[in-house]
């Protein structure tokens, strides 16, 4: 589903409720808005906490992680080189709005041997990370939109010619992403522009 329709379902999420995203034979994404929140998230507000969840193979759920999807998304444009400006155009239309599962459509034919789940779900995971971005945050965001964060590392590590290692060091090391890859979409910097599309950054 597109942006608005997923933003409606994180709105109205009841507590302590599992909402069905995505399933598969082998895989399962849900939302839950717990009520009562553990001590390592105390600050945070029950009301616009929102969680991921993960099922794989009928495994124990988990929470995934930025991580994850970054990963994932250098797995498959190092595997396949050439699919490098379709998978930063189907991320950058999940980004502005679009259904994940419509956005990533051209990609669907191609066989992909190197990744960490499927396509499909690493899709959704970047919508709901981008909601999740923009509806739970917190704090002060040096970007406008806030989930300009998680979306510039999309694109860096989709565009950049860096191996993973260096990538993952940058982020888990509190870097930000390259200003090439956020600026026009950016409220905040001189350099916004209305209406960006996708692909603008190349």
């Amino acid at each position: 589903m597109n942006y608005d329709k997923m933003f409606s379902i994180v709105e109205d999420l009841p507590f302590d409720t599992e909402e069905d995203i995505y399933l598969s034979k082998r895989e399962r994404i849900y939302l839950l808005r717990p009520s009562v929140l553990s001590k390592k998230y105390s600050s945070y507000d029950p009301k616009t906490n929102i969680q991921v969840w993960l099922e794989e193979d009928g495994k124990r759920p988990f929470k995934p992680n930025h991580l994850r999807i970054l990963i994932d998304l250098k797995l498959r444009v190092r595997e396949h080189p050439e699919l490098r400006y379709e998978l930063l155009e189907a991320f950058d239309r999940i980004f502005y709005g679009e259904d994940p599962l419509v956005a990533i459509k051209p990609l669907q034919h191609y066989a992909f041997n190197q990744h960490i789940g499927s396509l499909e779900v690493t899709a959704i995971l970047a919508q709901l990370f981008i909601i999740e971005q923009e509806y739970g945050f917190n704090g002060d965001s040096n970007y406008n939109p806030p989930s300009l964060y998680i979306q510039g590392w999309i694109r860096y590590f989709i565009d950049s010619d860096y191996e993973i290692d260096i990538l993952c060091r940058r982020i888990c090391g509190n870097s930000t992403p390259p200003v090439k890859y956020i600026c026009r979409d950016d409220k905040n910097h001189k350099k916004y522009i209305d209406g960006s599309k996708p692909l603008w950054y190349l």
